[in-house]
């Protein structure tokens, strides 16, 4: 998979592509030149992308009809080399001068066309609206266009969508459009291409959008093996998920992901940081027989970490947090990455008076920029490009009655921020579009990683609605600095562990775990458990089982001596006058696995490094 591009902001974006055009030798008042193409290399052109036309045209559009229907505007489909392959939609608006640049074959590369959506995109390799005044010829500035590259499953940029009009275009709304339809191209070819043979996750942050276009996508075989994800699954996930295992994605084991039934949707956790909600669909020639699963699938119904296991500091947020929710007070919930924030919210709405109400969890980093607005404040029907013809009520109004959950609250856009603090004044929230505003009642919690009062010091958070939304501000203590660590370990691994597997965690490992600084909390924590379970088998679980990364942690903590691990190995210290045959004789039962032999004595490589050269048994 292709490394992503770093993303550059819209004028550097605009003044990149000018400069470009002027190394091209264009001037504003050239005429674009659009290529020029044989009519026997369109032909071929047209049969080497008959599998991408076809997707696009079949098995996308008809989901977008109404841009088609609601605005005159014009759909276009380029190659990777900015060469028009389809146009769709109402050309009239076109200039006659330039109707041969809307005819398959006819090139939007920046050196032929000048500034544009298409070919400033494949410059970029990102999606772009580009405004009137924007294009470098004068000959285009009846345009206003946004276009978004396509990427096939090796993430390699394939193609450019395009939607373009000569009348005004909202450049958020419309940019946040293109780029779900060229995402829902790139969804239609990884299916196609990995349907017959592979198992398929759709994941989102709610039930209700998992027939979303925009919903991340996940392929991976009988092993757990990811073999490839659309870039939906990156921005949700925020990880590289390159031959990544998707058991170490999610607290689900793999059976039970292997075994879910198909389109039945169920619960996901990941990265300790987000929730989301999923299905399953296996692959058309299965090549495994599934195994029945509903009995143990149960078990995992359970909040994994849960909220309470005996720590007062959590016992408290959770006793005074349920208090001031009931009372009407707005809860800010602030803790590390993977803290178990998320299980609080979930355990103080199930425990509230509105537990029979939803619950609408907003997670204000997953949604993209360009659509956060419409998805939290809803729309009007036609208030957008794009907008669907019954409108949308919005993730706020689902909340009446209820209880609305805004997850990383710190990262909402400040332009949002002003119309979040008017609902929570007014109580009213209006639409995009206009209308009348509508009342919602709803209890509300918010969760951040971050200071927000740094935040509102650095201007990036408005001060008024810091004090809107912390009327009772908590924190959740990290796992290193929780009094009940013995018992979430034990609970985490019960979770995780098969009916046969009742050894449980031998002394060293709980040494090493109560050890531990668990920078990913208990995230971190599920995924070394599931790791040592399926290592160790039905074996107690012991240092040498659990994973590389576990120790890498575990060598950048400084007092390694003081640890009964480490004085084991300080009994191993070379002696004076005679090899230190005990040593010699644990390496030798490890047939020279240093790794496997640190793990064994519970300490870092580096330091055993040390001993074995000591001892002649490793060079240098």
């Amino acid at each position: 998979m292709a490394d992503p591009v770093q993303s550059i902001s819209h004028q550097t974006l605009v003044e990149e592509s000018w400069h470009r055009c002027e190394r091209f030798g264009l001037d504003p008042l050239s005429t674009p030149s659009f290529g020029q193409l044989a009519e026997q290399d369109v032909s071929a052109l047209l049969e080497r992308q008959r599998n991408l036309v076809q997707t696009t045209q079949r098995e996308v559009l008809p989901y977008y009809e109404n841009i088609l229907s609601n605005s005159s505007c014009v759909i276009l489909l380029a190659d990777s080399g900015g060469q028009l392959l389809e146009s769709w939609g109402d050309r009239r608006f076109v200039e006659p001068a330039q109707r041969r640049g809307f005819s398959p074959g006819a090139s939007w590369m920046e050196r032929d066309t000048g500034t544009n959506a298409i070919g400033t995109a494949l410059a970029s390799g990102q999606a772009v609206h580009i405004q009137r005044d924007e294009h470098f010829l004068k000959a285009n500035r009846y345009l206003s266009g946004a276009a978004s590259p396509i990427f096939d499953a090796q993430r390699q940029l394939i193609a450019v969508l395009d939607v373009s009009s000569d009348s005004y275009l909202p450049p958020s709304h419309t940019l946040g459009m293109v780029k779900m339809m060229s995402q829902s191209v790139e969804n239609r070819l990884i299916l196609n291409l990995f349907h017959e043979d592979y198992f398929q996750l759709t994941f989102n942050t709610g039930q209700d959008n998992l027939d979303s276009q925009w919903a991340g996508l996940l392929i991976f075989d009988e092993s757990g093996l990811i073999v490839s994800a659309n870039r939906r699954a990156d921005n949700l996930l925020g990880v590289t998920l390159t031959r990544t295992r998707i058991d170490m994605l999610f607290d689900v084991p793999l059976l039970q992901l292997l075994n879910q039934p198909e389109e039945q949707p169920m619960l996901l956790r990941a990265m300790g940081r987000h929730r989301f909600h999923g299905t399953i669909r296996r692959p058309q020639k299965p090549r495994i027989q599934a195994r029945d699963f509903r009995s143990a699938a149960a078990k995992y119904a359970v909040d994994l970490g849960g909220v309470d296991y005996g720590d007062p500091r959590v016992q408290k947020v959770a006793r005074q947090a349920q208090r001031m929710l009931e009372k009407n007070i707005p809860v800010l919930v602030h803790g590390e990455t993977g803290v178990g924030k998320e299980f609080l919210v979930k355990a103080l709405h199930a425990a509230g008076s509105r537990a029979a109400a939803p619950l609408i969890a907003v997670n204000c980093a997953a949604i993209p920029g360009e659509l956060i607005e419409s998805e939290l404040f809803g729309y009007e029907k036609g208030a957008f490009t794009g907008a669907h013809h019954k409108g949308s009520s919005g993730l706020i109004r689902k909340a009446d009655k209820g209880v609305l959950f805004l997850d990383e609250i710190g990262d909402m856009p400040p332009n949002l921020q002003a119309r979040l603090l008017r609902v929570l004044q007014d109580r009213c929230v209006q639409p995009l579009g206009g209308g009348d505003p509508y009342p919602v009642d709803f209890r509300l919690i918010c969760a951040t990683n971050r200071s927000l009062r740094q935040e509102v010091e650095s201007g990036r958070f408005r001060q008024d609605l810091f004090y809107r939304v912390s009327g009772f501000s908590t924190e959740l203590p990290p796992l290193r600095a929780r009094a009940d660590k013995l018992a979430l370990f034990q609970r985490v691994w019960e979770q995780h562990r098969e009916p046969q597997q009742w050894a449980g965690l031998s002394n060293e490992v709980q040494r090493l775990f109560e050890r531990h600084p668990w920078p990913g909390n208990i995230r971190q924590l599920s995924s070394v458990i599931q790791v040592a379970l399926a290592m160790a088998d039905e074996q107690q679980i012991r240092p040498e089982h659990l994973p590389d990364d576990f120790f890498d942690d575990l060598e950048a903590e400084p007092d390694e001596g003081r640890y009964d691990s480490q004085r084991q190995l300080n009994m191993l210290e070379p002696q004076r006058t005679q090899p230190n045959q005990q040593l010699r004789s644990q390496f030798e039962a490890c047939r020279g696995n240093i790794s496997h032999l640190a793990r064994h004595l519970g300490v870092s490589r580096n330091t055993l490094y040390k001993r074995l050269r000591a001892e002649g048994l490793y060079p240098g």
